[in-house]
């Protein structure tokens, strides 16, 4: 019997201006969970207008090395049912750039098809990691649910990083030190 919960990726959106972004992910028994979890890790900073949650199973990703080989392709069967495909992009290796974030969304008949589709419709210079998923597999925080999920967190000032004076604090100390270094 496995006992581990399942993982899911868990993507934010800060502003209605930016796309998703893949901000790490949670372990929970089930979606509504997942997207519970979520919000209690990633939504205490930075703002955040929308999260949505995969389960990580879900998620079709390859890499450019793996992209450029030829051998990861696996033809749909010719009767599947076409599906939407959400389309997401690692774009950078720098530390600032660490996240794999959404671009777009395509129609095909299975992963490897929604990624080929993907390669030809966002080509983009240095893309790092593809990622496809089925837009079904994805649970999306309601617009309705806004005011429950996400703005408790606006009104805490603890979350913001400027509500601890560490570099004044830290200054005190050290001249306080020096103080009694020089004693």
């Amino acid at each position: 019997m496995d006992t581990q919960l399942s993982r899911y990726q868990v993507f934010e959106q800060e502003r209605a201006d930016l796309p998703h972004r893949n901000t790490g992910s949670v372990h929970a028994a089930d979606d509504e969970m997942a997207l519970e979890y979520a919000r209690d890790v990633f939504v205490r900073r930075p703002d955040c207008m929308s999260l949505w949650v995969v389960p990580a199973r879900a998620v079709f990703a390859k890499t450019a090395q793996q992209v450029a080989e030829d051998d990861w392709y696996v033809e749909p069967a010719a009767d599947a049912p076409t599906e939407t495909y959400l389309v997401f992009q690692k774009q950078g290796q720098t530390a600032r750039e660490t996240f794999v974030t959404h671009v777009g969304h395509v129609r095909a008949r299975s992963p490897h098809e929604a990624l080929r589709v993907a390669l030809n419709t966002f080509a983009a210079k240095n893309v790092f990691v593809w990622w496809v998923v089925p837009e079904r597999a994805v649970l999306k925080s309601n617009a309705e649910d806004w005011a429950s999920l996400f703005a408790p967190a606006r009104d805490k000032k603890y979350r913001m990083h400027t509500y601890y004076p560490v570099e004044p604090i830290m200054r005190e100390l050290k001249s306080a030190q020096e103080m009694l270094d020089n004693e």
